[in-house]
């Protein structure tokens, strides 16, 4: 019988044996322990975080705002309180499991389909918002970047503008190989007159070095098949399978690699390897579409 926590009117955490988990309307979080029972000194802890927007998981202001970003804000919360807390236990000489600290994060796209790992955002609707990179996505992008433990995109169907920056952000990427379904990477703003913002622009070259893959990216809206993006250094497996199983992969590549967040310098490095994709990301203003770009320019031309 699970134990039942209510913690305010939209936020309900479950501890089972096994697994700690909640929800809040846009996302779901979770915790699986290698210990047999709920234990919070327990050494290998894998946070799950998996966003729910159906049919096609776009990011969306409410997604973002009351979904991702808070589902950050709990994982990094639990993971900092397990650190202090051995700390203390270490300075009063109560000995402790050296791995204890230990962390890891995985983003998946809804479980329950192998379609959408993420479309991206809802376009006419980050038109209408002027705020909407400045105040909200941005600042989430930048922070997933810098994340203080390994992060893992579970890439379980199509991964597409905001979508794949998303991924971007992630430290390690782990995708379906598409045998049995069609699922594609690809940033398909060029094919309808979007311009990138500036944190897309800075974020893809931290991350995507070589300039005739960027090209392809950026230029030519080309659909990744899951072994083109392999081979393009664009993720790091692909596996056989549907969502479970790209989960089971994500999962034991987390735990490979949660020791790193032990000593709590993972967060510190990542963001001197990016400060200069963050400061570009505060400062860099650009024409959102089109559209308006046209109108900046006939304004720019008529003062010759």
């Amino acid at each position: 019988m699970p134990l039942l926590r209510k913690t305010n009117p939209r936020l309900f955490s479950i501890a089972l044996a096994f697994l700690l988990t909640a929800k809040y309307g846009y996302y779901s979080v979770s915790r699986e322990l290698s210990a047999h029972h709920f234990d919070p000194s327990a050494s290998d802890f894998v946070w799950q975080l998996e966003i729910h927007n159906p049919p096609d998981n776009r990011l969306t202001r409410a997604v973002i705002a009351f979904g991702l970003s808070p589902a950050l804000d709990q994982v990094e919360r639990e993971w900092r309180n397990i650190r202090t807390s051995v700390q203390a236990a270490r300075q009063r000489g109560i000995e402790q499991n050296e791995n204890i600290g230990s962390g890891a994060l995985i983003i998946v796209g809804m479980r329950g389909q192998d379609k959408f790992f993420s479309n991206g955002f809802d376009y006419p609707s980050v038109v209408a918002d002027p705020t909407w990179f400045t105040d909200l996505f941005d600042p989430f992008l930048m922070r997933l970047l810098t994340f203080p433990m390994p992060t893992i995109a579970a890439i379980n169907g199509h991964c597409f503008a905001a979508g794949f920056m998303l991924s971007l952000a992630c430290d390690y990427r782990i995708m379906t190989d598409g045998s049995k379904r069609n699922a594609w990477m690809c940033m398909n703003e060029i094919d309808f007159g979007a311009n990138w913002p500036s944190s897309f622009i800075c974020l893809a070259r931290a991350k995507v070095p070589q300039h005739v893959v960027l090209r392809k990216i950026a230029l030519e809206g080309h659909r990744f098949t899951p072994r083109e993006a392999l081979d393009a250094g664009l993720l790091d497996a692909i596996v056989t399978g549907g969502t479970e199983i790209v989960l089971e992969h994500s999962i034991a590549l987390a735990k490979e690699k949660a020791v790193k967040a032990r000593s709590g310098a993972w967060g510190l490095i990542k963001s001197g390897l990016y400060r200069d994709v963050a400061e570009t990301a505060k400062r860099g203003l650009s024409p959102w579409n089109t559209v308006i770009d046209e109108i900046a320019a006939k304004q720019r031309l008529a003062k010759l």
